[in-house]
């Protein structure tokens, strides 16, 4: 299926690891350009070249920015559109991972880092979408995908579990007041993904619970419908599907993409 995403010039941010490298690599090969922007300039510089290395000819940009300070954010915008003349697409992706830490206990939880994962990932995403709707507005069309995570519809992490039902709340009031303009927005929630950090992760659950890493990843897996965690190329394949405009029709709405939510029901 041709996804029509050939010239298009999308943003993603988060875009120097993980799963929004993975995006951003998707998007190129579908013929899209790309601005990566993250807050490490090394990093967005190594993460350009292997999108250059894998696809020769690539047209891809690196923007240095901070999503927590609406300045910076406007800035990266405003150069972006200085280059390609507007934005086609935005993939919100710039969030620290729920799973690089051990959720706090009530008692242990600190305001300041709840405020801290709101800012980052709510307003975050706030200032990106607010920045580049007026771009997406005058042309009469863009794609904007929000990455929020399965924590939106779980317990066991009170921070991780704010801000991800607030990502989808934003989204479905983004879609709302955006649609009309033919700009689409949606939500994505992956549980837990396969990438560069993954092995880490999994050597100190072991380590911190006495199991093997087999055991880890089984245990992992058997939370999952089809028993194994997504990797980030098949999370990439939907999140960069939602930036085309084949999903028109699909807006305001959650997907979740975590290789099944075993035990759940939601519709």
């Amino acid at each position: 299926m041709d996804l029509h995403l050939q010239g298009s010039r999308a943003i993603v941010t988060g875009g120097s690891r993980g799963i929004g490298l993975t995006v951003a690599r998707g998007l190129v090969a579908e013929g899209a350009k790309v601005v990566l922007v993250a807050r490490d300039d090394k990093q967005l510089g190594s993460a350009a070249e292997s999108l250059r290395a894998a696809q020769p000819g690539a047209d891809v940009l690196v923007v240095p920015a901070d999503t927590t300070d609406a300045a910076s954010v406007q800035t990266m915008i405003d150069q972006v559109v200085g280059a390609w003349g507007g934005v086609d697409v935005l993939v919100n992706c710039a969030a620290q991972p729920s799973f690089n830490s051990a959720p706090a206990a009530l008692a242990d939880l600190r305001e300041a880092d709840v405020a801290a994962d709101f800012d980052t990932k709510v307003l975050g995403y706030l200032r990106c979408a607010r920045a580049v709707a007026p771009h997406m507005i005058t042309q009469g069309r863009g794609r904007i995908v929000n990455i929020s995570g399965l924590n939106v519809r779980r317990t066991g992490s009170i921070s991780g579990t704010i801000r991800n039902v607030a990502v989808a709340a934003l989204t479905a009031n983004l879609a709302d007041e955006l649609g009309p303009h033919g700009v689409g927005v949606t939500v994505v929630h992956p549980g837990m993904v396969e990438t560069e950090r993954t092995p880490q992760f999994v050597a100190e659950r072991a380590a911190a619970t006495g199991a093997t890493e087999e055991q880890v990843r089984a245990d992992l897996g058997a939370t999952t419908s089809l028993r194994r965690l997504v990797t980030a190329d098949e999370l990439a394949d939907v999140i960069v599907f939602l930036c085309s405009y084949r999903a028109a029709a699909v807006t305001g709405d959650a997907v979740s993409v975590a290789a099944g939510n075993r035990g759940s029901v939601h519709y």
